[in-house]
């Protein structure tokens, strides 16, 4: 849809780094993991319907599935780990819609999410896009996480979470932080662990 001059509207955003970040066709050349760690340290899980003086954001939400993910997967690689560390790495962007949203919305939102997804991967050289075998078990840490987010943090009953999000078996909610944290705290920690397997990844 055009803007009020007539000309096309505009499909970028502006990042803290400086970068314009095309949001229809996104380039790896314009992700940096400062603005991801920056970004999702400053989206809220939940809508924000959680318990605490700070929002539970993405950031540390990730850095936990990535906790749960390395305790569930003990043979893990490094790249392994990142792609877990990442896996909601497109809501710096877009933000973190609620199921019942993302249902609503459909292919539209899917469809950019997917290439702002292959995008972050291609930028710190992951595969564009993982293995079947390898999205399940970063889904299975996310659930896990959600889980406890759901009971701890976001006022679900222990029978409804089991309901929505399966019961984990193998991993008890002190494995995680889930004290909220500020978002510059959530910033650090995402990309201070961020660094950590980066490091590693291109040791190897």
């Amino acid at each position: 849809m055009p803007d009020k001059a007539g000309a096309p509207a505009r499909a970028w955003q502006r990042m803290l780094s400086g970068r314009r970040l095309d949001l229809l066709d996104p380039s790896p050349l314009d992700v940096e993991i400062q603005d991801i760690a920056h970004g999702l340290a400053r989206v809220a899980r939940w809508n924000g319907q959680t318990k605490g003086a700070h929002a539970f954001s993405v950031a540390q939400h990730s850095v936990a599935v990535e906790v749960i993910f390395t305790h569930q997967t003990p043979k893990a690689t490094v790249e392994e780990k990142l792609y877990a560390l990442l896996h909601d790495g497109p809501e710096y962007v877009i933000g973190d819609m609620i199921s019942p949203f993302k249902a609503v919305m459909g292919g539209a939102y899917k469809t950019i999410e997917h290439r702002l997804e292959t995008a972050i991967h291609m930028r710190f050289g992951l595969p564009a896009m993982p293995d079947k075998a390898l999205k399940a078990k970063v889904k299975k840490a996310d659930l896990v996480c959600a889980y406890y987010e759901a009971i701890y943090l976001a006022g679900f009953e222990p029978k409804e979470a089991d309901r929505f999000f399966g019961r984990p078996r193998g991993v008890t909610p002190d494995l995680i932080n889930l004290t909220c944290m500020s978002a510059m705290d959530a910033e650090t920690l995402f990309l201070n662990r961020f660094l950590a397997l980066a490091n590693t990844f291109q040791a190897a």
